[in-house]
């Protein structure tokens, strides 16, 4: 095995790639009374035009059926994975996102066979027209029932503002109508596309023994060679936004306000794509966290509380920021942060501000990473975007007040939209 050592973390991570692909890295964590492993597929709610294995020309599938394959891959014939986990006492559970799908559990002993456990059922797809179509009803439920959270339809509505045709802007799990289109055949399409071990990645962390550990991944893993990687086709995104302001009223008590600002470089990855979002985030700290003046003025005046904030999230497909909360009057908010905006990027930010965001930046990460799940789905995420998770603090740590000022133009309001929903 491989092994890479962050002398500032002060952690090292053993490595290695299997022969049917796999990305094997395993983070020993001595002292740690809790083990948690994931296995994820590069394969997210934006991957529904590709090439499948043995195909030569590309086909569509339906929005949302990564999220519809996650569901059905814990049942088996005979019952579902939960209970296997619950028998030693391991907590499992999965996730999708725009890029990736994981699988994960969580537990303090029997952990060679949580593991055994995880990589046999995310091996063995198990699929019946009745279990599906029992599946379609559940997740149609849950679809209409975040049409009643405001919080989802507040960045969904900005996101679909935001953008003409990047898949960014469907949910994650798809529309009803998209769901009734999924069927046993395409999921397992996708299923054969995707979940080759060439597209996946698995993470383990813990006090465990990485060669006895390896010695059970090996044991466990399927067989097979290396593939070739999958063919993959997105739409072209123009930079400009889609619409300028989207509003929609529902049953809440206070309205909701969030800007966004889209981001017209895409392609990055790996270091390139870690420090643009590095910079960008701390940009926005240094503008409206919560020891800026702008926050405390906007505070003051009553215009946010403490759910305000700001982000700027990105991958190679795309990359935006942003900006809200709960308020009481979102238009007069609007008139301010615009304001705010304009002379940030006018007359940038001081030395004192550049080295306090810094150290925010650099004390935030240290203490997430003490938590296993926060290395984990940091690592994988990063990992599939070619980047080293590792090497995250260092880039805080070597980063320049000159870069920084260099991105000052990406708070360029023309590429603004904003999602406002008020009560009804």
């Amino acid at each position: 095995m491989e092994q890479y050592r962050s002398q500032l973390l002060q952690e090292e991570v053993f490595h290695t790639r299997l022969e049917n692909g796999l990305q094997v890295y395993l983070l020993r964590k001595p002292g740690y009374r809790r083990f948690y492993a994931t296995v994820a597929t590069r394969y997210g709610s934006v991957d529904s035009r590709f090439v499948p294995p043995g195909g030569h020309e590309p086909v569509e599938v339906p929005a949302g059926i990564a999220h519809f394959l996650e569901h059905k891959l814990f049942e088996e014939e005979g019952g579902n994975v939960f209970d296997r986990f619950a028998e030693r006492g391991a907590s499992a559970n999965a996730f999708t996102s725009y890029t990736l799908t994981a699988y994960l559990f969580s537990c303090t002993s029997s952990f060679h066979e949580n593991l055994r456990t995880l990589l046999d059922f995310v091996a063995k797809p198990y699929f019946t027209d009745e279990l599906v179509e029992k599946e379609r009803g559940i997740i149609e439920q849950e679809l209409k029932m975040y049409e009643d959270h405001p919080d989802r339809v507040l960045v969904r509505n900005l996101l679909q503002a935001l953008y003409h045709a990047n898949p960014v802007r469907i949910d994650i799990g798809g529309t009803v109508e998209s769901v009734r289109q999924i069927t046993s055949e395409q999921l397992y399409t996708c299923y054969q596309t995707f979940y080759h071990p060439s597209n996946m990645v698995l993470f383990a962390a813990g006090d465990l023994d990485p060669e006895a550990t390896l010695q059970v991944i090996r044991e466990a893993a399927p067989n097979g060679q290396a593939r070739a990687e999958i063919q993959r086709f997105y739409p072209e995104e123009p930079a400009t936004v889609r619409e300028r302001r989207v509003e929609q009223r529902m049953a809440v008590s206070r309205p909701r306000y969030a800007l966004g600002l889209k981001d017209p470089v895409t392609g990055l990855t790996g270091e390139a794509l870690m420090r643009r979002e590095i910079a960008h985030n701390m940009l926005l700290h240094m503008l409206f966290g919560r020891s800026s003046p702008a926050y405390h003025r906007l505070y003051e005046a009553g215009l946010i509380d403490d759910g305000f904030g700001a982000y700027y999230t990105a991958s190679p497909l795309y990359g935006h920021a942003v900006i809200g909360g709960e308020t009481d009057d979102p238009d007069r908010l609007h008139q301010e942060i615009v304001g705010l905006l304009e002379d940030f990027r006018r007359e940038g930010f001081a030395e004192a501000d550049f080295q306090r965001a810094k150290r925010q930046a650099l004390g935030a990460f240290l203490d997430a990473f003490n938590s296993l799940e926060f290395i984990a789905h940091n690592f994988i995420s990063y990992h599939f975007q070619e980047g080293n998770f590792f090497r995250y603090p260092e880039i805080i740590q070597e980063m320049p007040a000159e870069e920084l000022r260099s991105y000052l133009d990406f708070f360029d309001l023309d590429r603004a939209a904003i999602s406002i929903v008020r009560p009804r």
